[in-house]
C-alpha cells in the first residue's frame, strides 16, 4: 500500500489526554505521520506531545477545524510556534496563506464547503474538485479532503482522485480494513486515522497499539 497513514491521537474530533503515553507506548511501530488536534489540551501539554514526537524523529500534523478567518489565524500561528510540520485543515483565507507563506511550514486546508462540529463536507463533486484545483492553483502543498463527511464519501473521494494527482489527505471516518481497502485502490498521499483506534475497530479489546500494529501490518500485506 502505498498511501501513507497519518496517525492522529484524536477520539471524538479531540485529542485524547492521554496522548502522550499512547504515543509513548506506540512510537515504536513503524509509523512516520502522527499528529493531532488543536482542541483537547492544554498548550503546554501540547507542546510536550509535539515535543515527544519530534524527539522520537516523527512528522507532525496539526489539524485545526475552524471556519472564521480569525480562528484560522489562531490556528496557522499555534502550529508555527509549536514548530509543526505540517497545518491540516482551516478555511482558506489570503490572510493565512499569506501567514504561511513566510513560515517553514506546509498547508493542507479544507476544499468544498465544511461546516459543523464533527464537520460535514457539502457541494457538488465539481464544486469540491474546482475549489481544489482554484487552491491547488494558489500554492498550498495539497488537500485536507473530509470525503467520508460529504453525502457520497466514496463518490467523491474516487472522482477527486481520478481529477486531481497533487497531494491529497483523504480524513475522516476510516474505519475498517473495507475502507483501508478502498483507499489503497484510490492510492492518495495519506489518509488520517484516529477514532477507529480508539474504539478498537481492527482488534476488539486489544488496545490502541494492537489496532495500530495490526492497522500497519494489513496496510504492509497489500502493498
Amino acid at each position: 500500500m502505498n498511501a501513507q497513514i497519518i496517525v492522529m491521537l484524536t477520539h471524538n474530533d479531540r485529542t485524547v489526554k492521554n496522548a502522550l503515553e499512547i504515543f509513548e507506548e506506540s512510537k515504536s511501530l513503524p509509523v512516520q505521520l502522527w499528529g493531532f488536534k488543536d482542541v483537547g489540551l492544554e498548550r503546554e501539554q501540547m507542546l510536550e506531545l509535539i515535543g515527544a514526537m519530534k524527539a522520537a524523529g516523527k512528522t507532525t500534523f496539526l489539524e485545526v477545524v475552524s471556519y472564521s478567518e480569525e480562528a484560522c489565524m489562531r490556528g496557522a500561528r499555534l502550529a508555527v510556534e509549536m514548530g509543526f510540520d505540517y497545518l491540516m485543515g482551516t478555511v482558506y483565507y489570503p490572510s493565512v496563506f499569506a501567514y504561511l507563506q513566510t513560515q517553514r511550514i506546509k498547508f493542507l486546508p479544507f476544499c468544498g464547503r465544511v461546516s459543523g462540529s464533527p464537520s460535514v463536507l457539502e457541494g457538488s463533486f465539481d464544486e469540491i474538485i474546482s475549489d481544489a484545483n482554484s487552491l491547488l492553483d494558489k500554492g498550498v502543498d495539497g488537500i485536507d479532503l473530509l470525503a467520508f463527511r460529504h453525502a457520497d464519501g466514496v463518490g467523491l473521494a474516487r472522482a477527486y482522485c481520478q481529477a486531481i494527482a497533487k497531494p491529497v489527505v483523504i480524513a475522516g471516518s476510516i474505519n475498517s480494513f473495507q475502507r483501508v481497502d478502498f483507499v489503497n485502490e484510490l492510492n492518495p498521499w495519506a489518509f488520517t486515522m484516529g477514532s477507529a483506534l480508539f474504539t478498537e475497530n481492527f482488534v476488539p479489546g486489544g488496545g490502541f497499539y494492537k489496532n495500530l500494529e495490526a492497522l500497519v501490518g494489513y496496510m504492509n500485506s497489500v502493498r
